[in-house]
């Protein structure tokens, strides 16, 4: 009984880990998916992408982010009006909880056209961080001051013991960053969210979905104290 016992706990956590890697991967693929299964970047600007926006064009109007945002609710987002990315697309909130054959369908229609760009793991996963992986950033990140409501006290253990490996005590190791972590976390506190929560594509970066919430929205507090 006790081995039974045993093996079905050992079921169920590979099958949540799964889950979470899945959920993960979908955020990055989310992101960059073009950078993260290696594939050619696309050229052309994206058939959805508005002619009124003409701030942006090629290889980043294909990224879902770019038009859906990083905080997944598009126009009504992070992304609206007077953002250089506003392109007036909805967001994905509605696809919470839906049948990520919905997600799948969409992404391989004939107006969003990833079909043959992706293999079917590809999809699953990003399907699975639509409907499974998304979080009310409002809870994490003020939208008017853009600071995150975590405890950057707490944050700067948790960011000393996983991230400074890599990011550097102050943020400023890895040189060929564009800015410096705590600039970037001040500026689009939603895209750093979103890389803590689900990493870094093409990059060895531990994705700390798996540790709750509240971790992620105190390293997040405590980058935003980091220098420029």
């Amino acid at each position: 009984i006790l081995f039974v016992a045993v093996s079905a706990i050992s079921f169920s956590t590979a099958q949540a880990r799964d889950l979470s890697y899945s959920i993960a991967r979908g955020g990055r693929l989310y992101d960059n998916w073009y950078k993260v299964i290696g594939g050619q970047k696309p050229d052309e600007t994206h058939p959805l992408w508005p002619a009124s926006n003409t701030k942006k064009a090629g290889a980043t109007t294909n990224r879902c982010k770019s038009c859906h945002g990083w905080d997944l609710r598009g126009a009504d987002g992070a992304y609206g009006k007077g953002s250089s990315y506003y392109t007036g697309i909805k967001g994905l909130t509605a696809m919470k909880g839906k049948p990520n054959e919905e997600v799948i369908a969409i992404l391989k229609g004939p107006e969003h056209g990833y079909d043959g760009k992706m293999d079917e793991q590809d999809f699953v996963d990003l399907a699975n961080f639509v409907t499974k992986g998304q979080v009310d950033l409002s809870l994490v990140i003020d939208y008017q001051t853009k600071m995150a409501k975590g405890d950057p006290v707490k944050g700067e253990s948790y960011y000393n013991g996983i991230c400074a490996g890599c990011h550097g005590l102050d943020g400023k190791k890895i040189k060929d960053m564009e800015d410096p972590v705590g600039e970037l976390a001040r500026d689009n506190p939603w895209e750093i969210f979103q890389k803590i929560q689900n990493g870094q594509p093409k990059e060895e970066m531990t994705a700390l979905r798996v540790l709750p919430l509240e971790v992620t929205a105190d390293i997040l507090a405590y980058i935003q104290k980091m220098p420029d």
